[in-house]
């Protein structure tokens, strides 16, 4: 049995890991997940009152202050009016929150801001102490008073951090930041190394300043798309509307939908011609407009005037529902590379211990001179906790999602956003993926005395007998082009062939090469290679021309083609469509290499010959028979109009159906992957300097402060950038 909980007073991902995994080990657990930005718990097991008792006990060992409980119980809880304002401390010292929660929200929001106020205030307060220390120690030369404003700026600015340190001793948790920064900086004490000491705990609180903003910007790039579901709706009851909850809406009602109102279902069109902002869903720009019977998502915003909706899909199988909770489980699959990252700092931390503590005693042991050794070895202590490492890897991928989310792409993880980074081929499927997978005339030929919309409109009138899909989008062209269709007289449908019958006195064919042949009318019009299916027109026994219907291309196929292309990305086409037609569209598109009339098994074939030659492999489909190879690659696409099985098997979901949407999330998942190594070298590399710097006998503080506080902040900014969406624009 799995159930999901809410987790209250959590900031910090570091801890939120170690959470996950303390809880995993209980007894009782079969798996757990925790969501550091969703703030949830997914827990398998047989979950008791005594269970989740322990199970808050294991976390608030971990972080004081953290409480879980169950996601529906939760807004009882924020109802709860407490007033103990202690802040909540984790292991790493950066949360921030407070523990009181207030009865209405604006009172909580209104407490938030106080409490970041306060936070700001004790960190001006405490610079300005420390920068009134330094001119007394360098500038008037008043010991005592100076050694008292040191004191008062550490204790100002460091208070948290012992507060945490005295925590964490109670429950045996030392290897952590706040230990190793309480030891080297009271050692730094003392050496006589004030302005270190403080300078430590200084460049840790803008450490912090800088972690809150990059998780704030990188938590509510993720959690906005779920807060587009709609809380009430005006529905038609007993004739007349009423406003009830969304959770109440029933396929089939009938919404009225405001000017400015989010749509809280989809449905279709009942009466009025909306114009609507897609944007948060599929991140289309452009509004669109709409007619009766056209279907709408939810999510989107009426931007004109009100109009009518009937349901189609109750809320919680609305898209909105779907896409927050495809984001939601997003946001807590871990890539590899994350993986890796805590498990390395692990082992990474106690060995920086060992080294720094052989470093304070071998030496001063050979030399004597404890002084240098020991404030050496404290320099190893203010830079061995890898929270740099262990935040902005986990925050490259959040922010990989995030910035997804808001083109109108859904990622299923941090692990499918990693393994797209690492894809080198790139497989579409053809009809609704290069294609809108709908027929309609794309050529009219003639080679008689009739011009082409008398052709048409002939033909036009003789298919409406038929209800063969390439018919009805003939007959259909013609509607939209305004001709006037006759009544055709002694029409029929001849299987396999096509149809005949007469208009205005006239004998007339429409169909294959095959029905002309049996007529013995001869072909006279040049034969070149078209897309599509062929409807050969005759008049009186006489070829008058041929009209071309195929499925039409997608206006951001050959584009999205050729930026991957650019992007030194293989592409292929694979589909089950014939291999003439498959050949003339890869033709048109430019694309590398294209196989026609594939099966599913045969898909799955050329996807292994793609991948033995050119790498990993993604493939792009819509259909049924897609889910096997869409879910045999290592990363499967699906576009939004697909089928339930396309979409279920596949790691990201296009919202807008477009290939362009493709190339987005190629460039993004290669931009999380980028800086994922960009920090994890980098920071490594700042901290290996500063550690041979110390082993060599050059040890300084100051250069450890920015080895972990200013590396956490370049890593963090780094990280962030990703949610510049304006980079992967075509």
């Amino acid at each position: 049995m799995e159930e999901t909980y809410t987790i209250i007073g959590l900031n910090c991902a570091h801890c939120g890991s170690k959470i996950e995994e303390a809880i995993n080990k209980l007894d009782e657990i079969e798996s757990a997940v925790l969501n550091f930005p969703m703030k949830t718990l997914k827990i398998k097991g047989n979950i008791s009152d005594d269970t989740l008792e322990k199970i808050n006990k294991t976390a608030g060992k971990i972080e004081a202050g953290v409480k879980i409980v169950p996601k529906d119980k939760t807004s009882a809880i924020k109802h709860v009016h407490k007033h103990n304002y202690e802040h909540s401390e984790c292991c790493c010292g950066h949360c921030h929150e407070h523990s009181h929660e207030h009865e209405h929200d604006h009172s909580h929001s209104h407490s938030k801001n106080e409490s970041h106020s306060g936070e700001i205030i004790s960190f001006i307060i405490g610079a300005a102490i420390f920068a009134a220390a330094v001119i007394s120690g360098k500038i008037l030369d008043i010991k005592p008073m100076t050694l008292v404003l040191y004191a008062g700026a550490y204790l100002i600015l460091g208070y948290r951090i012992l507060l945490a340190t005295f925590k964490n001793i109670r429950t045996k948790n030392f290897f952590d930041e706040n230990t190793l920064m309480t030891i080297a900086t009271l050692g730094a004490f003392a050496l006589g190394e004030y302005s270190e000491a403080v300078g430590v705990v200084l460049f840790f609180k803008i450490g912090e300043m800088f972690e809150d903003y990059a998780v704030f910007r990188s938590r509510k790039a993720i959690t906005d798309i779920a807060e587009l579901r709609v809380d009430e709706a005006d529905v038609l009851r007993d004739g007349e509307y009423k406003r009830i909850p969304a959770d109440e809406i029933k396929i089939g009602d009938i919404l009225r939908i405001k000017a400015g109102e989010r749509i809280a279902a989809d449905g279709i069109v009942e009466s009025g011609s909306p114009k609507i902002d897609t944007s948060a869903v599929n991140g289309e720009p452009v509004p669109v407009t709409m007619n009766n019977g056209e279907s709408i998502l939810s999510g989107c915003i009426n931007l004109s005037e009100t109009f009518t909706l009937r349901v189609t899909a109750a809320p919680e199988d609305s898209t909105i529902s779907k896409i927050a909770q495809a984001v939601e489980n997003a946001s807590a699959e871990k890539p590899k590379i994350d993986r890796f990252i805590t498990r390395f700092a692990k082992i990474y931390t106690p060995i920086v211990i060992a080294i720094a503590a052989a470093t304070a005693i071998i030496p001063s042991l050979i030399t004597g001179d404890w002084s240098k050794w020991v404030y050496s070895a404290l320099t190893f202590l203010v830079i061995s906790c890898p929270c740099a490492l262990v935040l902005s890897v986990p925050l490259a991928y959040f922010s990989g999602i995030g910035a997804a989310s808001k083109l109108g792409i859904l990622f299923k993880g941090g692990n499918s956003v990693e393994a797209l980074g690492k894809v080198k081929a790139i497989a579409f499927d053809k009809t609704g993926t290069l294609t809108n997978g709908s027929f309609t005339v794309t050529d009219i030929k003639t080679c008689g005395s009739l011009s082409e919309n008398e052709l048409i409109r002939l033909c036009g009138s003789c298919e409406q007998i038929s209800s063969h899909p390439v018919a009805e989008s003939i007959a259909d062209y013609c509607r939209i082009k305004s001709l006037s269709l006759s009544s055709p007289e002694n029409a029929s449908e001849l299987a396999g062939r096509g149809v005949s019958a007469e208009i205005d006195s006239l004998n007339i064919l429409c169909g294959n090469e095959r029905l002309m042949n049996e007529n013995g009318i001869a072909l006279k019009i040049n034969e070149e290679k078209n897309i599509g299916s062929i409807v050969y027109v005759a008049v009186n026994g006489k070829m008058e021309g041929k009209i071309i219907v195929s499925d039409t291309v997608k206006k951001t196929s050959s584009k999205a083609i050729s930026s991957l292309k650019a992007m030194g990305i293989k592409t292929a086409m694979l589909t089950g469509d014939k291999p003439e037609n498959a050949e003339i569209l890869g033709n048109q598109l430019g694309i590398d290499y294209v196989r026609g009339g594939l099966l599913p098994d045969g898909k799955l074939d050329e996807i292994n010959n793609i991948r033995s030659k050119s790498g990993a492999v993604m493939f792009i489909g819509d259909g049924i028979n897609d889910g096997p190879v869409i879910a045999g690659a290592d990363v499967g696409g699906a576009m939004q109009t697909g089928s339930d099985l396309a979409l279920e098997a596949s790691d990201a979901v296009f919202m807008n159906s477009e290939p362009e949407a493709v190339v987005k999330a190629k460039k993004i998942a290669d931009k999380a992957l980028k800086i994922s190594y960009q920090n994890i070298f980098f920071a490594l590399a700042v901290k290996l300097a500063v550690l041979v710097l110390g082993l060599v006998g050059h040890p300084n503080m100051w250069f450890a402060v920015f080895a972990d506080s200013g590396t956490a902040m370049l890593l963090i900014l780094n990280s962030i950038r990703i949610l510049n969406t304006k980079k992967y624009k075509l």
